[in-house]
């Protein structure tokens, strides 16, 4: 069995409204490619690459990013600052900084 994923593996938390759990509980944060397959019980598997990912939605020849893909690449827009405060959150922080 080949499996194929048609976005970047996800390896950071969404802190943007997206209930996705903390890194250490995504494969892609704590495994490498082949690591995932032998784990999920594939031949092989592949992802497609941030730039691939660029490149099929961008508009113009640059194929910058006009959506957040911090749970791809881990460059949060806003940074979290209270994302490890040891609670869940399901809301983007309004504080870039602590006052």
């Amino acid at each position: 069995v080949h499996m194929r994923i048609s976005s970047p593996p996800t390896r950071h938390p969404c802190f943007y409204g997206i209930a996705t759990p903390k890194a250490d509980q995504l494969l892609a944060a704590r495994l490498d490619v082949d690591a995932m397959a032998r784990h999920i019980g594939v031949d092989s598997l592949a992802f497609l690459s941030i730039d691939g990912l660029y490149r099929a939605v961008a508009d113009r020849e640059d194929a910058v990013p006009h959506f957040c893909d911090a749970c791809f690449t881990g460059n949060y827009p806003i940074p979290p600052v209270d994302a490890d405060d040891g609670k869940v959150s399901v809301q983007l922080s309004l504080l870039a900084e602590p006052v």
